[in-house]
C-alpha cells in the first residue's frame, strides 16, 4: 500500500528530520546567489557532476566501463560498445533530457516509462515497458545464501500501482498538504517499493530524484553529483531501504528513517556546491578541479581514473595534486608508478 497518502504526513516531525528540512529549505534559498558566482567554477562543476552521476549511478547497480572510456561516454564524445556502455550513455541522456525542461514537468505513468526507456539505452527488449514477471528483492548472506529481503508490487498491478502513485503525488503537491522535500522523498520511496521494472529501477528511482528536485526548485544535482553521495553511503541506503520497507504492503512501515537518509543527502549535496563557489581557488581552476576529482571517488582509484575524468589536465598536475593530498592527510597511497593506488582518508 502507498506511504504517500495524507496520514503520511500528519504525525509531528522528529527533531532530526525537522533539522534537515529547515536547513535545506535554507540553503534552498541561498542557491541563487551560488549560481550567479564563477561561470567557469560552475560550468565545470556541470560537467563533473555529470560524470560522477553516470558513473556512480550505474556503479550502484554493478555496471561499470573502462575508466578510460567513461568520461567520453558520459560526456557523448564517442559511441558506446556493449550493453554496459549503452546504459552509461542511456543514463547521460536521461540527465540532459531531465535539465533541458523548461516548464512544469506532468509525473505520470507515461514520465516514468519515458525515463526507463532512456535510462536503459534503447538496447533491451523490455526498455521502457513494465515488468511480466513477479520480481523479489534478494540479499546473499554468507553461510545462509539467498534470503528475499522484499517482494515488490505483483507484475499484474504495477502499472494500477504507478498510476495512483503519480495521481496521489500531483494531488498532494497542488493541495501543498506536505512540504515539498517529503512529497518527493515519499514519492522515490514509494517507486522503489512497487518496483515496476525487471531492470533499471534503481537508476529510474534515482533520475526522478532529480527531476522532482528540480521541478521544485532545488537545482542541485546540477552541480554536486546526488548519485555519487548515494553511493558513498551504500549501507546506509540499503539499511534505511530495509527498515522502512517492512509492512509497506500492510500500510504499517515506518518512513522517517527514510526521509532523514534523503534530506541528509540534498543537505550534503547543497553543503558541498556551497563549498566548492565560495572556496577560493589556489594554483589555478585545474589545480582545485583535480582536488574535488580525487576527494570524490569512491573506494581505491589510481591516477588513470583521475585522467579520464580530467582529460584536459596533464598527469604531472594530477600527480602532484595526489602528493599534495598524501602531505595534508587527506589521502594514502599504496604502490609505485601507474600501479600506484590511492584511497581517501576518512575522519
Amino acid at each position: 500500500m502507498l506511504t504517500l497518502r495524507p496520514q503520511t504526513f500528519q504525525a509531528p516531525l522528529s527533531p532530526a528530520t525537522a533539522w534537515l528540512l529547515a536547513d535545506c529549505m535554507e540553503m534552498r534559498g541561498k542557491q541563487d546567489l551560488w549560481t550567479r558566482q564563477r561561470p567557469e567554477t560552475l560550468a565545470a562543476l556541470r560537467e563533473q557532476a555529470i560524470v560522477h552521476s553516470v558513473e556512480s549511478s550505474n556503479r550502484i547497480e554493478g555496471v561499470t566501463v573502462a575508466p578510460q572510456r567513461l568520461r567520453p561516454l558520459a560526456l557523448r564524445r564517442t559511441r558506446p560498445r556493449d550493453r554496459s556502455e549503452e546504459e552509461l550513455a542511456g543514463y547521460r541522456k536521461a540527465l540532459d533530457w531531465i535539465f533541458a525542461r523548461s516548464s512544469r514537468v506532468a509525473v505520470d505513468q507515461t514520465l516514468i516509462l519515458h525515463l526507463h526507456d532512456l535510462a536503459q539505452g534503447g538496447t533491451t527488449g523490455d526498455a521502457g515497458r513494465f515488468k511480466e514477471k513477479d520480481n523479489e528483492i534478494i540479499e546473499l548472506k554468507p553461510g545462509v545464501g539467498r534470503v528475499v529481503r522484499f517482494r515488490p508490487t505483483p507484475a499484474k498491478e504495477a502499472p494500477r500501482a504507478i498510476r495512483e502513485l503519480c495521481a496521489s503525488f500531483e494531488l498532494l503537491s497542488s493541495e501543498r498538504a506536505a512540504p515539498p522535500l517529503l512529497l518527493v522523498a515519499t514519492f522515490v520511496f514509494d517507486f522503489l517499493c512497487i518496483h515496476p521494472f525487471r531492470d533499471g529501477n534503481g537508476r529510474v528511482s534515482r533520475l526522478l530524484t532529480t527531476l522532482l528536485l528540480e521541478r521544485e526548485g532545488f537545482v542541485v544535482s546540477q552541480f554536486v553529483s546526488l548519485e555519487r553521495l548515494i553511493e558513498e553511503t551504500k549501507e546506509d541506503y540499503y539499511r534505511v531501504l530495509g527498515t522502512c520497507s517492512q509492512r509497506w504492503s500492510e500500510g504499517r512501515n515506518p518512513i522517517a528513517p527514510w526521509w532523514t537518509y534523503f534530506l541528509s543527502i540534498v543537505r550534503r549535496g547543497y553543503t558541498a556546491f556551497a563549498g566548492k563557489v565560495d572556496r577560493p581557488i589556489a594554483g589555478g581552476t585545474k589545480t582545485e578541479l583535480v582536488r574535488q576529482a580525487a576527494m570524490g571517488q569512491v573506494g581505491a582509484f589510481a591516477l588513470a581514473d583521475l585522467r579520464a575524468e580530467l582529460p584536459a589536465v596533464s598527469p604531472q598536475m594530477i600527480r602532484k595534486v595526489l602528493a599534495d593530498l598524501r602531505d595534508e592527510g587527506a589521502l594514502r597511497s599504496s604502490g609505485r608508478g601507474r600501479a600506484a593506488r590511492w584511497e581517501i582518508i576518512r575522519k
